[in-house]
């Protein structure tokens, strides 16, 4: 073989190598900076506000129905507290075995959902900085007084005034003593909501 035609046949040889490593290079950076697909189904409606979804507990009212973690209760009355420049709700529930529950339904700023439940046989009154009950220990939170207006069945007057002092527990657990006029203190503890617990269906929807 002629020495020029092997000189000509190494010098493509080399440049198909290269030119085959190039490629290479090239495919591989390309997998690297490819989207990885989804890796499972994607909720259509993630982005969409909740309250739209699944009813506003802001907007709740005697006649509603709510749904909290697959029971149904009916809002059976409704009380509207302000004090100052701060507002919420509390609604009365109760279920099909007659159940009763409080909604109690707040911004500050975040929307805050907590259920009560009554504790009739309570002997603790309020005032101390820290509260031994039902096998924990409550931290005082706040305590103040507002008025009210309260709607369809709550067993108190159309319009008055309430003292309370709200106390917490280590991971979020809430005690409460409310007083409505001049009856005596009421105790609940509470257990914090989160929104995907609770479906509202507005009266104008049931039925």
């Amino acid at each position: 073989m002629d020495g020029s035609v092997a000189y000509l046949l190494t010098t493509v040889g080399c440049l198909v190598g290269v030119a085959g490593v190039v490629v290479a290079v090239v495919a591989l950076r390309r997998a690297r900076s490819r989207p990885k697909a989804p890796t499972g189904p994607v909720d259509p409606l993630r982005d969409r506000d909740a309250d739209a979804l699944r009813g506003d507990p802001r907007r709740l009212k005697p006649g509603d129905i709510v749904e909290i973690r697959g029971t149904s209760y009916a809002v059976r009355g409704s009380i509207r507290l302000v004090e100052g420049g701060w507002s919420w709700a509390e609604h009365l529930l109760d279920d099909a075995a007659g159940v009763r529950r409080w909604l109690s339904v707040e911004e500050d700023p975040e929307l805050e959902l907590v259920l009560w439940a009554a504790e009739p046989g309570a002997t603790v009154t309020p005032g101390a900085p820290t509260i031994e009950f039902a096998g924990r220990r409550y931290n005082w939170d706040e305590s103040g007084q507002a008025r009210y207006t309260a709607t369809g069945t709550t067993g108190l007057d159309p319009n008055g005034t309430m003292r309370y002092h709200d106390y917490q527990a280590p991971g979020g657990a809430r005690l409460s003593f409310e007083a409505y006029g001049e009856a005596g203190w009421e105790v609940a503890l509470g257990e914090v909501l989160h929104r995907a617990d609770v479906m509202i269906y507005p009266q104008s929807e049931v039925g």
